[in-house]
């Protein structure tokens, strides 16, 4: 996965280069500085940073790894948070865009970063997470690499404060839980204006079906009467009526399993083509290992992890209908149960299509990161 983002002391990542967030001056600071001096070796690397000199701020130097379990430290020098508007922001892009340059010029083939600035230095964790996430991008359009995000726990990821409000709601509107599906009776109808059905419950059981239909709705103000319900319940097949596929009868078995569609495979690829963007754009937007990407080309029968799915759909900027139309190709259905397909879900119907953005709300909320 070209990005990632894990939870860990980034002094026990494993990658080809780890970016210290470094004192000016050749002398052990606070923070990550002083834990990467000491799991690396104090003397040993205070020795070679001297060596060196002073680093401006935004700029990168190098040392050898030491006793990490890397090859390179890049010592980067953050900005300093003052009021906003003394070229603090100018300061971390450089950050990234040197640290990033050097492992490019270094050949390495993974890097791992913490959120510079953001500890002592008092850069705001949102401004300083879409800093980073905007170099990512950048540089990986253009680089094979692999970048690993490291934080401490799932709260460091401070996203902007209206985009987590309006997830939570969104969650907290549209969210089914296992116990209510566990309690109450169920029947099948068809969703307002969909091309599938949704799960209710028995009117005799749960409310009156004047509610329900008054409930389905209002269920998302903020979305049309045929988005308010955007995904089918797992239990609803791939998420298609039974009528919306063709009519059998009269067929012989063997002319029915010869009429079958698309592949995901087939599927994937004809969608890239009639977005008449190429191959490369598609991967990177997806967040997907060449590799892996070749491997999919190779194979008409691919069967893809749903988090490999759903970014491709992301990377195509596609519509709820035509990613639970290619996601079903691979035997893949969306669920109110799933937290996941809840985000996804408020991320598509309000077309934001960036998949670092996306994988960070995922990382949040603990749910798997889109990629592979």
């Amino acid at each position: 996965m070209p990005f990632q983002i894990i939870r860990n002391d980034i002094t026990r990542v494993e990658a080809d280069a780890i970016v210290n967030t470094a004192n000016p001056r050749p002398v052990i600071g606070d923070g990550t500085d002083r834990a990467v001096y000491r799991a690396a070796g104090e003397e040993a690397l205070l020795k070679e940073r001297m060596a060196i000199g002073e680093i401006a701020r935004g700029q990168a130097a190098c040392t050898k790894a030491y006793g990490l379990n890397a090859r390179y430290i890049i010592h980067t020098v953050g900005p300093v948070w003052k009021d906003g508007n003394s070229g603090e922001r100018e300061i971390l892009h450089s950050c990234y865009e040197k640290s990033l340059a050097m492992a490019a010029d270094l050949g390495c083939e993974s890097i791992a970063f913490p959120l510079i600035s953001t500890g002592c230095y008092g850069f705001p964790r949102g401004e300083a997470l879409q800093i980073a996430l905007e170099e990512f991008g950048k540089f990986l359009l253009t680089h094979e690499m692999e970048i690993i995000l490291t934080v401490f726990d799932r709260k460091s990821l401070e996203l902007s404060g209206r985009l987590i409000g309006n997830i939570e709601e969104y969650i907290d509107e549209h969210y089914v839980g296992e116990a209510g599906r566990k309690e109450y009776s169920y029947r099948r109808r068809n969703a307002p204006g969909l091309n599938y059905s949704v799960i209710l419950p028995r009117k005799d059981v749960f409310r009156e079906e004047s509610r329900l239909e008054e409930d389905y709705e209002s269920v998302s103000p903020a979305l049309g009467k045929a988005d308010a319900m955007p995904f089918p319940p797992a239990s609803s097949a791939h998420g298609f009526r039974p009528d919306s596929f063709a009519d059998y009868s009269g067929k012989s078995l063997d002319e029915i399993v010869e009429s079958a569609g698309d592949t995901f495979q087939q599927k994937l690829f004809r969608l890239i083509d009639e977005s008449g963007l190429d191959d490369v754009t598609v991967y990177k937007r997806a967040n997907i290992d060449r590799k892996v990407f070749s491997r999919i080309r190779c194979n008409t029968y691919y069967t893809p992890k749903k988090k490999t799915a759903v970014a491709f759909a992301i990377a195509l900027h596609l519509d709820m209908p035509a990613m639970l139309d290619l996601l079903s190709r691979a035997e893949i259905a969306f669920s109110p149960s799933s937290k996941f397909d809840l985000i996804i879900t408020y991320f598509v119907t309000n077309k934001i299509y960036d998949i670092y953005e996306i994988n960070c709300a995922l990382f949040r909320y603990g749910q798997p990161t889109l990629g592979s």
